[in-house]
Order: structure tokens, then sequence, then C-alpha cells
């Protein structure tokens, strides 16, 4: 039987155990990206670090796979205060056009070259814009693996493309940009091309190297053509309002917690991409490298009369 002081004691113990679990700010972070992918990974360290050095007064929930919804869903969530965090790119423009120069073909040649940009001045008018027009502050960035061109042959320049039946996202700068280049671009759901692949209804498609393997397109694609033609980045946003409610020193930690998570999934992408090309070779497909000074030329008028006179003054900055 428990006597009565130490009953007390006991009971304090439980009840200051609790109010120490208690977390000052609670932040809920959704993404599209599955438990396999390293953004998820960098999320993990994100959660590891904002909670451990702030013994606690930070709560991060993680929500990966689209559980909060789409893209545009958990932007919306976050502007009305119901979720805090995501990770989103390109799609920004519907706020702050700025932010198509994010994904587009042949801005960026190289992963040296579009971090300059990104910590340069062009990312900055980017992330400026995007906290003015959507309340929201970018606090990361993650590079995105490059988009390449698959296929059952091999496409070493331009003229190799004539006639190629391509599968592209509905994005009319891709359509006008590979209608430049000399294929027949045709706007298809993602989740339609395998089986457009095995019927022949489609040629080819162009993805990062994660997707074709996720996707299997090496059971019906022999080549990866090392087009590059988007490299692209995407940030992590949390909300400004959210943000600027945090006692300072909880504000100080959560940022210091995104510079390392940005430095983690740096740190993984290069071995991931690697490591994605020795899976697909492993697979049976052959990796094919084009002339790609060739692509960029072919490609830049398209592009520079997609974009509006506001998006093509910074293209000309990159």
């Amino acid at each position: 039987m428990i006597k009565p002081m130490l009953k007390v004691a006991v009971m304090s113990s439980i009840l200051l155990a609790g109010l120490a679990q208690a977390a000052d700010v609670t932040l809920k972070f959704g993404y599209p990206a599955n438990e396999d992918n390293i953004w998820h990974k960098a999320a993990l360290k994100f959660k590891e670090v904002a909670e451990t050095k702030s013994n606690g007064r930070i709560d991060v929930k993680l929500y990966p796979n689209e559980q909060l919804g789409k893209e545009m869903d958990v932007i919306n969530s976050i502007q009305l205060g119901s979720a805090d965090m995501t990770i989103t790119g390109e799609s920004l423009q519907n706020w702050a056009p700025k932010a198509a120069l994010m994904a587009v073909p042949y801005a960026f040649t190289s992963s040296e070259q579009l971090t300059k940009a990104v910590n340069g001045e062009v990312g900055k008018e980017i992330s400026d814009q995007i906290s003015e027009r959507t309340g929201l502050k970018t606090i990361a960035w993650f590079e995105r693996g490059p988009r390449h061109l698959t296929s059952n042959r091999k496409i070493l320049s331009p003229s190799d493309l004539n006639g190629l039946k391509l599968r592209v996202p509905n994005v009319p700068l891709f359509m006008k940009t590979w209608q430049a280049l000399g294929a027949k671009p045709i706007p298809m759901a993602f989740s339609e091309v395998f089986t457009s692949l095995q019927q022949n209804t489609i040629d080819g498609q162009e993805n990062p190297l994660s997707l074709i393997n996720s996707a299997s397109f090496y059971e019906v694609q022999k080549y990866v053509n090392l087009t590059g033609h988007v490299r692209s980045w995407i940030y992590v946003v949390i909300g400004q309002d959210k943000l600027n409610s945090m006692p300072a020193d909880l504000r100080a930690i959560v940022l210091e917690a995104s510079q390392q998570m940005q430095s983690y999934e740096h740190d993984m992408f290069a071995a991931d991409e690697a490591q994605l090309r020795s899976t697909l070779e492993s697979r049976g497909m052959e990796f094919v490298q084009p002339d790609l000074e060739v692509f960029k030329v072919a490609a830049k008028k398209a592009v520079q009369e997609a974009l509006t006179p506001e998006q093509l003054e910074l293209y000309n900055k990159i």
C-alpha cells in the first residue's frame, strides 16, 4: 500500500512529466514523398533536430504520402492555418510567377550552376516573391533529379526526335519546347504512361531517374537518354504567420533545424542519383549521352517565347 506522502510525490512526478512533455509549438508537415524517398528522410532529420534542440517544446508531426492532401491542398491549408509546412516548387507560380523559373528547360545544365543561382540573386528574387504573395517562407531547398528522356531508340541530337510520340505532363512550356525540338509531345496523366508505352501508343517519356525506376519503365523502355532538360529545385516552406507566432528561441531552432535538414538532403542526393543509375542499368537500361549544347540551343527560342516579360528577365539573369 502506498503511503499518502509517497502517493502525492508519485502523482506530482507524473503531473510534472506530463507538463514537460507538452509542446509549446506543434508543426504539421505534409508532403507527397513516400517513406523511401530522401525528402522524407530529410524531414525526419528536421523533426529530430527541432525536437531535440527545443527539449520537446517543438513537436513535429510528419505526414508523407499526401496524407494531408495533394500539393495545392496543403498549400491552401497552410494559408488557412490548418497545416504548417510542406515541400513545393514551381506550382507556386500560380501566385508568384517567378517560381516558374524553378523548372524551365535548359535554364540550368549543372548542379553547380543551379546551386549558385538558388543561393544568389535569382533564388532571392524567387523566394522573396513567394513570401510576399503566398504567405509562405522558404526555409530550405532540395535539388531535384534532372528529367531525362527514355525511349527504345538512342537519342543523340534533336534530329533523332523526329516523329517520336513523347508523353509530357500538361505543362504548356514543356509542350512547346518538345515541339521545337522535333518530337510529338502528348499530354497524358502519369498513371497512364506505362500502359501506353507497353501498347506503343507513345514511344517515350521524360522524368527523373527516381520515377523511371519506381514506375518500372525499365520493363518497356531500353534507353535512358541523359538529356537533363529540366534541372530544378524545390523548397521546404512554412507559414509565415506560424513562424512569426513562435517565441524567438523556438523560431531560431526551426531555422537551424531546416538548415541541417537541407545539408542532410544534399549529402544524400548525389549518392541517391548514382544508386538509381546503377539500379536501372542492372535492370537492363542503357544510358546514352546526347549532345546537350545542341539541345539547349534548339530549345532556347521556344522557352523565351513561352515566358512572360517578368519571367524572361529572370531567365536572362540565369
